[in-house]
């Protein structure tokens, strides 16, 4: 029986090597949305350490069409998305939403509700993590509230289609999945 598990948590909670052990060891399709490294050093380390973990049986794909990904996925199989933020960010970017542009939010949400949709449909067991946003100040920049503001959002879409929910904070996992929804 395919399973949708959510798994959202700050900055350097553990998210992803919590969702990396759900996962488990054996076949599972690593999709990964965010940017390449290129010339940051920084993120080409964390990029480097996720790799690092990963077990060579593991298959990685590198895509933003991760709708794509779920609706082509067979019964059976076992995917992890890591992350939806950055998939966010690129979605962001790719529509001009930094710069305003013209019909911007409409194809983010036409993306988004492509995810949410495959996500839903999906007869794969699939894993996503993302980060948890709004605990803290409000951001003082307009791009910063428009990014906590679409990913809250995406975060509470899939959190209500999922079977698992996990908040992970500083190492420790807490399970939501029978918590009361708003």
């Amino acid at each position: 029986m395919p399973t949708r598990t959510l798994v959202t948590g700050g900055g350097r909670s553990g998210k992803s090597r919590f969702a990396e052990r759900l996962a488990g060891t054996g076949r599972v399709r690593f999709v990964a949305p965010g940017y390449p490294p290129g010339d940051d050093a920084d993120w080409a380390a964390r990029v480097a350490a996720h790799q690092a973990r990963r077990p060579p049986r593991w298959e990685t794909v590198e895509t933003t069409d991760v709708a794509a990904v779920l609706a082509g996925a067979g019964r059976g199989e076992v995917l992890l998305v890591d992350c939806l933020a950055t998939w966010l960010a690129r979605q962001l970017d790719e529509a001009g939403a930094w710069q305003d542009a013209a019909g911007w939010a409409g194809r983010v949400d036409e993306e988004t509700d492509r995810l949410s949709s495959a996500w839903q449909e999906t007869v794969a067991s699939v894993i996503a993590v993302t980060n948890e946003v709004g605990l803290g100040v409000v951001p003082a920049t307009p791009a910063g509230r428009l990014f906590r503001d679409r990913l809250g959002t995406l975060n509470q879409r899939l959190g209500a289609a999922s079977d698992r929910l996990y908040l992970v904070v500083a190492g420790r996992v807490l399970d939501l999945s029978t918590a009361p929804t708003v």
